[in-house]
């Protein structure tokens, strides 16, 4: 066994949300670590862009398109008819929105437990059983350390991450004894491709630029971030990708945090 294993030679994996951001980077890692990767996004076109994307940074990548709204369980269930099985799920798929809480209606909170939570329920009830017939595989669920320390600002989007956090360890119950792990993963904020226009929207709603709204991130709403800057994908993704290699075997039930030290405790 080598000291160090993350060859995924030989492995499927399915990244949700894969076509830009964190889901990208992930995806991109795990091919150059030899996997077959599963690519997903909402339509057949944003898919197929990420492919030809993933095909310039890893040319030998071995990849298979899966588009399907995860939103639904209808796209869920497009999603597995594109890849039956697979050794590696990981449920990036997710969405934000800032809102105050007295004007957050019912229909939000539900799009956010819909997209952020039940997405990662469906495909994990359909693939874990799989992983613990076969004796490995690695689910991890991308989280938030808003799960931890939940934003005033959108409690409803906390909530949704805190609910991944408890439906991973339970997960990772169910594989007590076997070669099969189930983790999170915390990202901080990242800066995506997402986050231009985001950032951009807010700032213009208060008056100031996008560079003041960045620099107000980590002085006003996340002053205790030691990284004191958005990470990079591929910042995040490295942890991911770690979590799901052999060399990962002994970490399971985990919630691994790279949110640049914004948790303000060791555990």
């Amino acid at each position: 066994m080598k000291v160090f294993d993350t060859d995924l030679s030989g492995r499927t994996a399915l990244v949700t949300g894969s076509t830009r951001g964190i889901g990208y980077a992930s995806a991109v890692g795990l091919a150059d670590m030899g996997a077959t990767v599963v690519v997903n996004g909402r339509d057949g076109g944003t898919v197929d862009s990420a492919i030809a994307m993933i095909k310039t940074r890893v040319p030998d990548a071995k990849l298979v398109a899966a588009p399907g709204d995860l939103s639904t369980a209808e796209g869920c269930d497009a999603v597995i008819a594109a890849a039956r099985d697979v050794d590696i799920l990981v449920n990036n798929t997710g969405i934000y929105e800032p809102k105050p809480f007295e004007e957050t209606p019912d229909a939000d909170w539900q799009r956010m437990f819909d997209v952020n939570v039940m997405s990662g329920v469906r495909l994990t009830r359909h693939y874990l059983p799989k992983m613990l017939e076969r004796n490995w595989g690695r689910v991890v669920f991308v989280s938030s350390e808003s799960a931890i320390v939940v934003p005033a600002e959108m409690i409803h989007y906390g909530f949704s991450k805190a609910a991944q956090l408890a439906i991973s360890r339970g997960c990772a119950e169910l594989t007590k004894g076997s070669r099969v792990t189930v983790n999170s993963v915390l990202p901080g904020p990242t800066w995506v491709e997402a986050q231009v226009e985001r950032v951009a929207a807010r700032a213009s709603s208060l008056g100031i630029t996008s560079e003041q709204f960045k620099e107000r991130t980590f002085t006003e709403r996340r002053p205790s971030s030691l990284l004191q800057r958005y990470a990079e994908p591929e910042e995040v993704a490295s942890l991911i990708c770690y979590v799901c290699s052999p060399a990962a075997a002994a970490t399971n039930g985990a919630a691994l945090r790279c949110d640049g030290g914004i948790v303000r405790t060791p555990f």
